[in-house]
């Protein structure tokens, strides 16, 4: 097994709310308007320091997609999916972007209120369903 690296990001970032770990840029995002099992999510372009698990075929609110949960490099923790593949043509502009979970991520600027006692495996799959 390599060496992990983990990559600092410049700017406004969203981190992992469980180890603060840097996954994606404010202004990588797309929509604010998905919705998963737990709560809201975002659709970033972009995210870094994840592992993306096995590819799987999901039955969304717009339609079958294949998609694979992503976790934080750090911590292990599911954050979100990433779309690999749209099955329907009006849904492909998802296809490479990433979700991330609002309730797992966190604003850098935020405050630390200390989520790291709210640490704990969930892995439910987080692709259950989103909104365009």
């Amino acid at each position: 097994m390599g060496r992990i690296f983990i990559l600092e990001l410049e700017g406004r970032v969203y981190k992992c709310k469980f180890c603060k770990t840097h996954l994606a840029l404010v202004e990588d995002v797309v929509s604010r308007a998905f919705h998963c099992i737990r709560g809201k999510a975002y659709l970033f372009n972009n995210a870094v320091n994840i592992t993306v698990g096995e590819s799987v075929d999901r039955l969304m609110l717009s339609g079958m997609h294949t998609v694979a949960d992503i976790f934080c490099c750090c911590c292990g923790q599911i954050v979100g999916w990433k779309y690999e593949a749209a099955h329907d043509k009006t849904q492909k502009y998802k296809e490479g972007k990433f979700v991330l979970e609002r309730g797992r991520i966190i604003d850098g600027d935020s405050i630390d209120h200390g989520a790291d006692s709210e640490f704990f495996i969930d892995t439910r799959p987080m692709s259950d369903g989103e909104d365009a």
